[in-house]
């Protein structure tokens, strides 16, 4: 897939870089036929949105690097408030089974992937809401972890409640924490696992649901402790082992529409080289029929980002979800090689063993470079440090476009810096 490794493309990009390089114009690449320095070729920011991990607040310096910049991601509010209540309605639908011990408290942990990331934020306020168990500071749920809560004391959460059957129930996070393991990376599935082990041995029939972040660190939880014990857990991303694992009681999961993420991002890199209207094949079909309707995405002009719309998945329709690296029926169209001409794309994924990103996202892109007619070089780091990643774009000059998935979203500047 990935032609960038043979020897002869390899022999034309050192041409190509010494060329630029003899003419003075070392920063600069060719994209179309002319010489476009790196800091305005087509970049587009996706999965993780530049931003402050501790604000929120988004970096615009960032998304608006040059005019071809983009952000691709999804609603995560949207999908923060699906997956929590899709939590609040399997409690409700099952309240005569979950109840374990029977103190009519209704307790359930959560593992938070990343206390700086937004989506991490979104989705650990998402549950918190939906089951009534938030505390709000300065207008919004506070989404720190509670680390130890059984004795229901913590500041981080309260204790919720939830009228079912004419009877009231108490919903308590009994514990939650960031899933980090010992070298840094976070949202670390083995974690989540040592950690229900840990959980469960202090207080094990209070536990009646289990939450978490994405699917990684869910299917290490219920792998570990929950399948056998027939405990429903909850994640996100729609991962294929977790969809499956619905059938044999793994409560549900979110899909964030990958399908839809992976076109989005690799497609306003192709417009952009295209030097065509960015909503071409997305909001307005192209020449080969692609076409996205209003139902899977939204644009917001003043964040320059594309966010693709979730679904809940479930036991009603877990089949339709099997497996998660499909493309999009309506943007699977092939298109022309004469109108528009193969293009090189660096991309990277901030760590080659999250789940989600490369069991369902990098398939997904590997089959849109070929239908866009991209050359995509895939870099998988390492989960813990931008430097792992930034290392391996020390020739920006041979790449016409660039798809970047920071560690943190803090840190955009490690990789505008290069390209300036």
């Amino acid at each position: 897939m990935n032609k960038r490794f043979l020897t002869i493309a390899a022999a034309l990009s050192m041409g190509v870089a010494l060329t630029a390089c003899s003419s003075g114009g070392g920063d600069e690449g060719k994209t179309g036929g002319s010489s476009v320095a790196n800091a305005d070729k087509p970049l587009v920011w996706y999965n993780r949105q530049p931003s402050n991990s501790s604000t929120g607040e988004l970096d615009m310096d960032a998304l608006n690097f040059n005019k071809d910049t983009y952000y691709v991601g999804f609603d995560a509010n949207q999908g923060a408030e699906l997956q929590g209540q899709m939590i609040k309605e399997y409690i409700e639908k099952n309240i005569d089974t979950l109840d374990r011990n029977g103190d009519g408290v209704i307790g359930y942990v959560l593992a938070i992937g990343d206390v700086g990331h937004n989506d991490s934020i979104a989705r650990t306020r998402g549950v918190r809401k939906a089951l009534g168990t938030g505390v709000e500071k300065d207008g919004e749920i506070v989404s720190d972890p509670a680390g130890i809560n059984n004795d229901g004391k913590s500041k981080s959460v309260q204790d919720g409640s939830l009228e079912i059957n004419g009877k009231t129930y108490t919903v308590r996070e009994l514990a939650s924490q960031e899933m980090k393991n010992s070298s840094g990376a976070t949202w670390d599935a083995a974690t989540a696992g040592n950690t229900i082990g840990t959980w469960t041995a202090s207080f094990g029939d209070e536990v009646d649901v289990v939450a978490s972040n994405n699917d990684g660190m869910g299917m290490s939880m219920f792998n570990a402790w929950s399948k056998e014990n027939k405990v429903p857990t909850f994640g996100y991303d729609a991962n294929s082992d977790a969809v499956a694992a619905i059938a044999e009681g793994y409560g549900g999961t979110i899909s964030q529409h990958a399908d839809v993420q992976a076109y989005l991002t690799l497609r306003v890199l192709r417009n952009a080289l295209d030097g065509v209207d960015i909503d071409t094949g997305i909001g307005t079909e192209d020449d080969a029929g692609n076409v996205l309707s209003s139902d899977v995405f939204t644009y917001n002009k003043d964040q320059r980002s594309y966010y693709a719309l979730n679904v809940a998945v479930t036991a009603d329709n877990y089949k339709d979800f099997l497996d998660s690296t499909v493309t999009y029926a309506p943007v699977s169209n092939q298109l022309d090689e004469k109108d528009h001409a193969k293009k090189s794309v660096w991309l990277n994924i901030y760590n080659a063993s999250d789940n989600f990103l490369s069991s369902t996202y990098q398939p997904l892109l590997e089959k849109y470079d070929d239908l866009l007619n991209l050359d995509v070089e895939y870099i998988g780091g390492d989960g813990q440090t931008e430097s792992n990643i930034t290392n391996r774009l020390g020739n920006p000059d041979k790449y016409d476009a660039f798809a970047i998935n920071m560690v943190k979203t803090d840190n955009a500047a490690s990789y505008t810096g290069i390209l300036k």
